[in-house]
């Protein structure tokens, strides 16, 4: 189940994400995010063994 939350970014990465939508890899913002937290998690994973 997904939940709904709230952030807070500093403008230049929103900038960032916001170019991402436009190239068309990504649906919206919360799948930018979705993706790249789930990239760090299975890093700092790798970096617990």
């Amino acid at each position: 189940m997904k939940q709904k939350i709230s952030i807070t970014i500093d403008e230049e990465k929103l900038i960032v994400v916001e170019q991402l939508l436009k190239n068309g890899r990504f649906r919206n913002k919360s799948h930018v995010l979705e993706y790249s937290l789930e990239k760090f998690l299975k890093e700092e994973q790798k970096n617990d063994l």
